[in-house]
């Protein structure tokens, strides 16, 4: 007996900790396996242990009371929403996490309309029960409000409430009145079997067989992944591959399924498993694996367009070719390919000799960037413009649902910064913890630089989610916020006698013994305009000498931003160059004449 749950929730409200526990408790693991001591277990990827969110779904299986229970365990973040939609077509029920302090938060309403959207049989895990700041009423009435409002059929507003503690793998049917009495997840395990409906499959018909997701091995190649959805599959079966434009043979070589994280080889599988099969080095996310003498395509995948793209090139830097293995825009380009073969979100245009990439937001865009940079290439990228479409003959631009929660003395400087960005107050909600929670609807891209301006305005207090609202026409220009930048007017490597000068200009990036180029950014200025500085210049010698002129340079240390830091920060004419070693500001035109003379045209 098979059963496909998903495990959907907004970013660390606790599902993938939840995961862990079912796999531990469900005898997955030997009690001497490292994994037994381990957490977050499905976050396998360098990004994902560091970021500590889930980027990519995960698929795995337990076996509990004669159930093949398949889960998926899927991002919270809405930036990685493709993933969430090409993967809960496998699954017939999703147990939703709720934060019984936060409650439901935007990507929570998220992840559950498109839960609902596919007819998903909802249990509803209300975690972390012992926050001293819990508002289990609370969240109760919010999540009976948002079912209210996202519910397909009347059947879906009938659904099991659980409390658990998922870092210690507890969970109840009712709320304990002692978050540390004894229990486990057997409670959990049980609504899956009892209340997730079996596979709707077709065991009698031909083969059908829907690529929800790809992985890659140097032993096998490429494995498709899918949920069969009708007949069965067998090991070297011919099969008709079903693309986009066309179809093709094949042949099926190897069965896996997923237990715990191992895969298992298998001979054959039936309507309603989740698999993996290799033999079919063209499979592609959305393609059909079909019966070899009646194939008949399943419908494609479709997921929700990008709405912000990025310029991104070979570095044109006086750096270039020194830091990086991968440089050439043909390396690029093949890279580039290769995601979008599992990156279902993003989309690819070439653009003379670089590429404009198109995703779900500014955290899609820097994980592949920063994947790319750790595999060893260098590039340079521009600052993040929206995606515009036409409807019914206007342009229109992606508006956000923006939520804010911000302590109560912080209120004043985030009303501000976020008037200066035209954003519509919609509501406002004070706790009785000093929180005070805003909603706001503000397009896209008054959005970019928002985040460290916000961080910076409250003291770090701020916690921002965003969700894509609507598209409405687009509105008028903002002005740049942002002040101007210290540009290095010669290249060379930076001196403390010379930093020492331009930290009366505003803030520096560089430090001392750094190496520069002309047009490089080297700091923010304390006015709105551009201003050039020498950071390499040498203190002259003369025989004059003084107790205050030859003392130790005492310099404040260099900011140092992050790479989503440096996308918020770069603005039009500006560039950030990417290296396995270092991020680099820089203008677009490097030579100083050529600036002003575009500056004076612009004028």
């Amino acid at each position: 007996m098979i059963r496909n749950i998903a495990i959907i929730a907004h970013v660390d409200h606790g599902k993938t900790t939840l995961v862990d526990g079912l796999l531990k408790q469900s005898n997955t693991f030997r009690d001497n396996q490292a994994e037994m001591a381990q957490e977050l277990i499905m976050d396998s990827g360098d990004q994902e242990k560091e970021r500590g969110i889930t980027i990519t779904a995960k698929i795995t299986a337990v076996d509990h009371d004669g159930y093949r229970i398949n889960i998926v365990d899927t991002p919270g973040h809405a930036d990685f929403s493709g993933e969430v939609e090409r993967t809960l077509g496998m699954a017939d029920g999703c147990i939703l996490v709720v934060d019984a302090q936060e409650g439901p938060m935007p990507q929570t309403k998220f992840v559950l309309k498109k839960a609902l959207e596919l007819g998903l049989k909802p249990i509803v895990v209300i975690n972390k029960i012992d926050k001293p700041a819990r508002r289990i009423a609370e969240v109760e009435d919010e999540l009976a409000n948002l079912f209210l409002e996202l519910a397909i059929d009347e059947d879906q507003l009938h659904y099991p409430v659980f409390y658990a503690i998922g870092r210690d793998a507890r969970a109840w049917k009712q709320m304990p009145a002692d978050p540390d009495a004894e229990a486990d997840l057997s409670v959990i395990f049980e609504a899956i079997t009892e209340l997730v409906p079996a596979p709707n499959v077709d065991e009698a018909g031909t083969l059908q067989l829907l690529v929800s997701s790809l992985r890659y091995d140097s032993y096998q190649g490429k494995y498709a992944v899918g949920r069969v959805e009708r007949g069965s599959i067998k090991k070297k079966q011919p099969v008709t591959l079903c693309h986009e434009n066309g179809m093709s043979s094949g042949k099926i070589d190897r069965i896996y399924r997923t237990v715990g994280l191992a895969f298992i080889e298998v001979d054959d599988a039936v309507a309603g498993d989740i698999i993996s099969v290799t033999g079919l080095p063209d499979a592609k996310i959305g393609d059909t694996i079909a019966d070899a003498d009646s194939a008949e395509a399943l419908p494609r995948i479709q997921v929700e367009p990008p709405t912000l793209k990025i310029f991104l090139g070979p570095n044109t830097s006086p750096m270039k070719g020194k830091e990086a293995m991968f440089s050439t825009s043909r390396q690029i380009g093949d890279r580039l390919k290769q995601e979008l073969e599992t990156n279902v979100g993003l989309e690819i245009e070439e653009q003379g000799i670089g590429f404009l990439v198109a995703g779900r937001g500014e955290l899609h865009l820097s994980v592949l960037i920063e994947s790319m940079r750790r595999e060893g290439f260098e590039f340079e990228v521009g600052r993040p413009q929206v995606v515009t479409h036409e409807e019914n003959g206007i342009d229109v631009e992606p508006v956000e649902e923006l939520t804010v929660e911000v302590p109560a003395e912080h209120v004043g400087a985030v009303q501000m910064e976020l008037g200066k960005r035209k954003a519509e107050l919609i509501g406002q909600h004070n706790s009785n913890k000093g929180v005070t929670e805003l909603v706001y609807k503000i397009p896209t891209r008054a959005l970019l630089g928002a985040r460290n301006t916000l961080l910076t305005a409250t003291k770090g207090t701020i916690i921002m989610n965003t969700l894509l609202d609507s598209y409405a026409p687009i509105g008028a220009s903002l002005n740049q916020i942002r002040n101007g930048v210290l540009v290095a007017w010669e290249s060379g490597v930076a001196t403390p006698y010379a930093l020492q000068n331009a930290e009366d200009r505003g803030e520096l990036f560089v430090g001392p013994t750094e190496a520069v180029y002309a047009g490089q950014i080297v700091g923010l200025n304390q006015r709105q305009d551009d201003l050039e500085v020498n950071v390499c210049k040498e203190k002259h010698l003369t025989n004059m000498r003084s107790s205050s002129s030859d003392g130790v340079v005492q310099l404040t240390p260099a900011t140092k931003f992050s790479l989503e830091q440096c996308l918020d920060f770069i603005e039009n004419d500006e560039l950030l160059e990417v290296t396995p070693k270092n991020l680099r500001l820089r203008k677009k035109e490097l030579d100083h004449n050529k600036r002003k003379r575009a500056a004076k045209n612009a004028a």
